[in-house]
């Protein structure tokens, strides 16, 4: 590919964990990677406040994953930048870890770009009941986001995914985030300590926050053709403004990039340490095909980017092992057949701790 021709490719490369080498900032870009005048972002202080740390949170992402992991492997770092005559300007460093001990696969990534709707985006955006936008496309946009997946060695250890972004378009700034469990056995437990974390998050902007976006999220990771959904949840939060919110969105969507890892490192420490059999990993692979089919099939990310976006970066979400099987049943009152049918009907797992319907130790 052409990347892997540019000098800072190679650097990449020879030199794996040297940390925010990108520049912190639009205005601290090289000039070749400006974006051109008319692409101007909206609040030029603010977008630059959020890149800072978006860069500031993957360095600290990185380290802390390295050592969780714990095999002494280093993630890769892979800096890219797009020139002002592109149409979709900008820079990014894509991080991977791959062959560790916990992590099988992990990827945390930056992208930062500026450019003009296309049609295809302006409609996407428009129907979402954003009347701003020209569903012609057109107009001058800039994005920042930063965005991580983790996929485990062990099958008792969930699947982590998580996102923070500010998107400027037409004189407004939205953010968006999220944080979700993707796991291949169901633990109670786990699922409630994963989503009690995000309700205290939620709960110090507003009461109802955490349910607003825990729902969102259930209905965000859904796989029409399969009828379940991808995972046991967490928070999905799009298009999101401080003044239609009715509190600080930037802070909020901080908040969430702090607490990304903190909400599932227990929850692997603990399940890394148990012993798992054949069958288990092998139920593993299944399921990591259903990850994927959501993100090729429906994952708006994922067709944001295939629109003139980076390839390698989008695709290092993928798991680095899958098996699809035909027809796999699984045994009824099984472990397996257990977590079904939790990703066919949700539980609000908060709610039944408060309820006493389950213990918050189980």
């Amino acid at each position: 590919s052409m990347l892997s021709r540019t000098p800072g490719h190679a650097l990449a490369r020879r030199s794996t964990h040297q940390r925010s080498r990108l520049p912190f900032s639009s205005r601290a870009a090289s000039t070749s990677a400006m974006p051109s005048p008319q692409a101007a972002t909206v609040d030029a202080e603010q977008f630059d406040s959020f890149c800072q740390y978006i860069v500031q949170l993957q360095s600290q992402i990185l380290a802390q994953a390295e050592k969780m992991d714990g095999s002494g492997k280093r993630f890769v770092r892979d800096e890219w930048q797009r020139s002002a005559t592109d149409p979709n300007a900008g820079w990014g460093a894509t991080c991977i870890l791959e062959g560790g001990q916990l992590l099988e696969k992990a990827a945390a990534n930056i992208t930062v770009v500026r450019g003009t709707l296309t049609a295809a985006r302006a409609q996407a955006m428009s129907s979402r009941g954003r009347a701003e936008i020209d569903p012609e496309g057109g107009q001058p946009y800039a994005a920042a986001a930063m965005s991580l997946v983790f996929h485990s060695a062990h099958p008792l250890v969930p699947t982590l995914r998580a996102d923070v972004r500010l998107f400027q378009v037409a004189g407004q700034s939205w953010y968006g985030g999220g944080c979700d469990l993707t796991p291949f056995y169901l633990n109670e437990g786990d699922a409630v300590a994963f989503h009690t974390a995000w309700h205290d998050v939620c709960s110090r902007y507003k009461p109802s926050l955490y349910q607003e976006l825990k729902q969102w999220c259930d209905r965000y990771f859904y796989i029409p053709c399969r009828k379940e959904h991808r995972g046991l949840g967490g928070i999905f939060f799009d298009d999101l403004a401080s003044h239609e919110c009715g509190f600080d969105a930037d802070a909020f969507t901080r908040d969430v990039g702090n607490g990304i890892l903190s909400s599932w490192e227990e929850i692997a420490k603990a399940r890394s340490a148990l012993p798992f059999t054949d069958e288990q990993r092998q139920w593993q692979l299944v399921r990591r095909g259903r990850y994927l089919e959501f993100n090729l099939l429906y994952d708006r990310g994922v067709k944001f980017g295939l629109e003139g976006g980076r390839i390698e970066s989008i695709m290092v979400s993928a798991p680095p092992l899958i098996a699809w099987r035909y027809n796999v049943q699984s045994a009824v009152g099984s472990p397996e057949a257990q977590l079904e049918e939790v990703l066919r009907q949700p539980r609000n797992w908060v709610s039944e701790v408060e309820s006493g319907t389950i213990n918050s130790s189980s």
